[in-house]
């Protein structure tokens, strides 16, 4: 089975937003095969799950000192600091035979693709199976604060987090897999002013872990590409070959950027939705 690959990119967070809603739309629209895209963000972003209360969750003041966009993704969960992470999108149908019909079997099966290719570089994840809550309410807004279920833990520690959008049969999960990661900023750009930062930064990093903390700053994010392409391929024995966007994904991502994600009434408020859409983190 053939998919499409669309190789690793550096992009800013309202393009690479608007691109994973676009080709989710057209995947809505037309049959094609299922995607996979990696990706980073420049400059550093903050994104937040569809549901999230932006001046609640986030350091809005904060974001804006350290030049950090905000943007609010079509996906559940929780606020993401995008900084020193390697993100990934998958986009396919929901009667994809190798996915349960189920959202936590999706997740399931992605995580088991993603351990597969941090085995590679020499960490053993493991799933988390039932998921635990974070006693300490004041970390509650981070996605990294603990895990949800199948999300992927090292020693225990979460060191990749996902969230998934559903509609009209078709499915589109996003992963922020840590590559370096900087507790003290992001508790003071996800968490609320009051409170001692310290004390939370150290509750922050006992439950957190990165690729570099694991195995060293030397692994490469393209190399961690690699691994976890191929992974992607062994387990559900298909062939990722590499593309891009179509012309009517690229049209509808530019419409996207404009009418939606560089609109701060999207990403500061959210819309309704009504489109029987089911988000999930």
């Amino acid at each position: 089975m053939i998919w499409r690959f669309i190789s690793f990119k550096k992009l800013n967070a309202f393009e690479n937003m608007a691109i994973d809603e676009a080709i989710f739309r057209e995947n809505q629209r037309t049959d094609t095969p299922p995607t996979i895209r990696f990706y980073s963000w420049s400059p550093p972003s903050v994104s937040l799950g569809y549901f999230q209360a932006t001046w609640k969750e986030v350091n809005v003041e904060a974001c804006r000192r350290y030049s950090v966009d905000i943007v609010r993704r079509p996906t559940g969960g929780k606020a993401v600091l995008h900084e020193n992470d390697l993100t990934y999108a998958v986009i396919a149908s929901e009667r994809n035979p190798l996915f349960p019909p189920d959202i936590l079997g999706t997740y399931k099966v992605i995580s088991s693709c993603v351990a597969g290719g941090l085995s590679e570089l020499g960490i053993e994840a493991e799933m988390e199976g039932e998921g635990r809550s974070n006693p300490d309410d004041s970390l509650k807004a981070a996605c990294f604060s603990s895990p949800s279920r199948y999300e992927l833990l090292v020693k225990k520690k979460k060191i990749c987090g996902s969230a998934q959008l559903r509609s009209k049969g078709i499915f589109l999960q996003h992963g922020s897999i840590l590559v370096d990661f900087d507790p003290l900023k992001t508790c003071a750009l996800l968490l609320p002013q009051h409170g001692d930062q310290t004390r939370q930064a150290e509750k922050l990093h006992g439950s957190v872990t990165s690729i570099h903390d694991q195995v060293g700053t030397s692994v490469s994010v393209e190399n961690i590409c690699h691994v976890i392409k191929n992974s992607f391929e062994k387990k559900l024995d298909i062939k990722l070959v590499e593309g891009c966007l179509t012309l009517e994904e690229e049209s509808l991502k530019l419409q996207l950027m404009s009418d939606k994600y560089m609109n701060d009434k999207w990403n500061m408020e959210g819309k309704v939705q009504s489109d029987g859409s089911k988000n999930s983190d």
